[in-house]
């Protein structure tokens, strides 16, 4: 298999990410389109999942339905008619979606409920997370008293950094870093009830938010697989790593190859690269309530 990357005629390319990329349709306007890359410890891998990009697209156009209420967002449509005419292809309009243009803040606003990844990591070094002063005791994967919100700075290059609210304080001002948390703790609270509607466990995701005509807007994408941390009710227990439904199926592989986490990105067998795909259809499906070959129908 072979990348795939992206093209729009017509539209200039403005920013490719790790899986990402963004196109200007107007002043106003970006058209947002997303790959079937996969980036694991901020390494894109040579080999696409098939439909990831589409499932990311259209997991997020429902999130941000879900999430309206809440306040502003950049989204728009990821409906094909609503597209620029040179996106309504097959291929693009179902990984496409059209967003108002944002000044981004540069941070990663990061939400958890339960003690997982390098939260549990820092817990066990620390007794805390993101300045938190968590109980003893603790065991991995166990819900926390209360989510709690634990930032860290956006990197163009390399990873980002966990940083305290202090930190984030001085960098954005404590004004909008309280609001920064506000809006997150909010979005996960509604995020988790309907994951846990649906038997899933929202672990711990990440949001954005950029300013859009002086208002505080949620940006990019939210509450996917590649953002988020969700696990099955059903399998959830204490005291180990739950199987999740993102890419942790990847990085636990890739992590048991021995790879030392710098590029090149080792080659993934056909059994990963299928499963990988089953757990982000999976998600989608679990969440919206949806069959994923009716959503293929959609573009």
């Amino acid at each position: 298999m072979t990348m795939v990357r992206s093209s729009v005629e017509g539209l200039e390319l403005i920013h490719r990410g790790k899986v990402r990329e963004t196109y200007l349709v107007d002043d106003e306007r970006l058209l947002l389109v997303a790959t079937d890359r996969l980036s694991a410890f901020d390494v894109v891998f040579g080999q696409p999942i098939p439909d990831k990009g589409a499932v990311l697209t259209r997991l997020s156009a429902w999130w941000f339905d879900v999430l309206d209420p809440l306040g502003p967002t950049h989204f728009i449509s990821a409906d094909p008619g609503d597209l620029p005419e040179v996106a309504r292809t097959p291929e693009l309009a179902g990984r496409s979606m059209l967003v108002r243009r944002a000044t981004r803040i540069d941070a990663e606003c990061v939400v958890r409920g339960y003690l997982a990844g390098s939260g549990w990591a820092e817990y066990r070094r620390e007794g805390m997370v993101g300045g938190h002063r968590l109980p003893p005791g603790l065991r991995e994967a166990d819900r926390l008293p209360k989510p709690i919100f634990t930032p860290s700075t956006k990197a163009e290059v390399g990873h980002d950094e966990n940083i305290t609210r202090d930190v984030l304080a001085e960098m954005v001002g404590s004004d909008l870093a309280g609001k920064l948390e506000e809006r997150s703790l909010a979005a996960y609270a509604a995020g988790a009830a309907t994951a846990e509607a649906t038997g899933l466990i929202l672990a711990d995701t990440k949001f954005e938010f950029g300013w859009i005509g002086g208002e505080l807007a949620l940006i990019d994408e939210v509450l996917t697989p590649d953002s988020s941390r969700f696990w099955d009710a059903a399998q959830y227990r204490p005291g180990s790593s739950p199987p999740s439904f993102d890419k942790q199926y990847v990085r636990d592989f890739v992590a048991a190859s021995g790879w030392t986490k710098e590029p090149p990105a080792p080659t993934l067998p056909p059994a990963v690269i299928a499963g990988t795909r089953e757990r982000y259809v999976t998600a989608y499906e679990r969440l919206t309530g949806r069959r994923w070959q009716d959503a293929e129908g959609l573009a």
